[in-house]
């Protein structure tokens, strides 16, 4: 009796037992079924070209904008791809820097001092491109107006202020550095981190930290490849919050400005290119205009654009130990849209007050342009900031130059982008013309 009890007890827990393994893998198969359907997506978006998913993006986002502004969610697609760039961009910077330094060769101390010459050449000759610009064709600002309307921040003080931040910023603390984005400061410790370890560390433990720079790198990649969501939600508030106006109401200032940087960087960058290279530099310009210039358009932000100018120079065939260190020092100092911004708009207050301004004293507003360039931060509508100092030169007060910089957030939807968009491509231009200088030196 006993046993017939313990037999039925254990057929019954047997046959619950096979219901829930049924059940489970039906379940298993389902999901089983649904991940390779997601797979097979994931494959086939990817196999698109970034480029042409960017374009459609693009496409879509300004539609919308047009057509439904009231979809404010939209937006929010933008918003949370630039907010994943800047939230990896400190860590891969750091991680790839200190990797680079302690596994760095021979010869990178000579790279680096032409990338830094030709960084300010740059930003000196987009200074220069400025004044001339505003000397043919003059503007005046309405500020009467503006005062009103627009709050801001106060500015960035004296060019001595300018370089005291800087160097007080670059002895932060590098925890501090790498949560608040301070580039200065994560390339600096970054690089004594790399000393430290080439100096100190085994083999294994320097393998260790190049492995987890090739993490974060695959963790950027991923990030990367929804750029069109991100973008789609860029263009999307870009369209649906400013429309058209913004052209029609500052147009001759937004033309001196724009027209300005072009010239400088389909002109002049590739003079520099040329003279170094001897041969044709617009294929490589007008590559990195494509892959980096216009993401920086919509994220406007060359700190948010590191990792994309990366990317850019592993598929151009960069050297990592370079480029890792190069692309985070060009988003700092490589700094030509600021440099024209900082020039065209303080010798438009002077134009507007009243101050009589010599060609001479511009072109010392240039050095001054391009010394305090290098001091704006890598985030959207940072060289306005920085307008105040230029304008202290001319004896303006600040009072009066923070009006420029009212208009200055205004027209920054346009200003600020295409500043954003030539500044960071001309990074990636710059480090991969400083690279095919050394390899063809090394040829000679």
């Amino acid at each position: 009796m006993a046993n017939d009890c313990f037999c039925g007890v254990f057929f019954s827990i047997c046959g619950r037992g096979l219901v829930i393994l049924c059940i489970f893998a039906k379940s298993f198969n389902k999901n089983l079924k649904a991940m390779n359907i997601l797979t097979t997506t994931l494959k086939r978006y990817t196999s698109v070209s970034l480029m042409l998913r960017i374009f459609i993006g693009l496409v879509i986002g300004a539609i919308l904008g047009l057509a439904l502004p009231g979809w404010t969610g939209v937006g929010i697609l933008g918003r949370i791809f630039v907010s994943a760039l800047k939230g990896i961009a400190p860590v891969l910077v750091a991680v790839l820097v200190i990797s680079s330094i302690a596994k760095a060769g021979r010869g990178m101390g000579r790279r680096f001092t032409s990338l830094v010459f030709i960084y300010l050449l740059s930003t000196f000759i987009a200074a220069v491109c400025a004044v001339v610009g505003s000397f043919l064709f003059p503007v005046t600002l309405e500020l009467g107006e503006v005062a009103q309307s627009v709050e801001v921040s106060e500015g960035a003080g004296s060019l001595g202020d300018v370089f005291t931040n800087l160097l007080t910023g670059m002895v932060g603390n590098p925890i501090a550095a790498v949560a608040n984005a301070n580039y200065i400061a994560i390339l600096f410790w970054s690089i004594i981190l790399g000393v430290a370890l080439k100096t100190t560390a085994s083999k294994a433990t320097v393998q260790v930290v190049h492995d987890l720079s090739d993490v974060v790198s695959r963790v950027v990649k991923w990030v990367i490849q929804f750029a069109p969501f991100g973008i789609l939600g860029l263009v999307f508030t870009t369209v649906s919050e400013n429309g058209l106006s913004v052209f029609t109401t500052y147009g001759h200032l937004l033309l001196l400005l724009v027209g300005c940087m072009l010239v400088n960087t389909l002109v002049f960058n590739p003079l520099i290119s040329f003279v170094m290279l001897r041969k044709n530099p617009y294929p490589l310009l007008f590559t990195c205009l494509k892959e980096s210039g216009l993401q920086a358009f919509f994220t406007r932000s060359s700190a948010a654009n590191i990792p994309i100018n990366m990317a850019l120079c592993k598929k151009m065939g960069l050297d990592e130990e370079f480029y890792s260190v190069s692309i985070p020092l060009g988003a700092t100092i490589n700094m030509d849209g600021a440099a024209v911004t900082i020039t065209v708009f303080s010798l438009a207050v002077a134009n507007t007050v009243g101050v009589d301004v010599s060609f001479a004293s511009a072109l010392f507003l240039g050095i001054i342009a391009t010394l305090g360039a290098c001091g704006a931060s890598g985030v959207a509508g940072g060289s306005l900031l920085l307008i105040p100092m230029a304008c202290s030169f001319f004896g303006i007060g600040n009072d009066v130059a923070m009006l420029a910089v009212a208009i200055g957030f205004i027209i920054g939807v346009v200003q600020d982008s295409v500043e954003t968009a030539l500044n960071s491509s001309g990074d990636a231009f710059f480090t991969a013309t400083a690279e095919y200088y050394d390899r063809r030196k090394h040829q000679q």
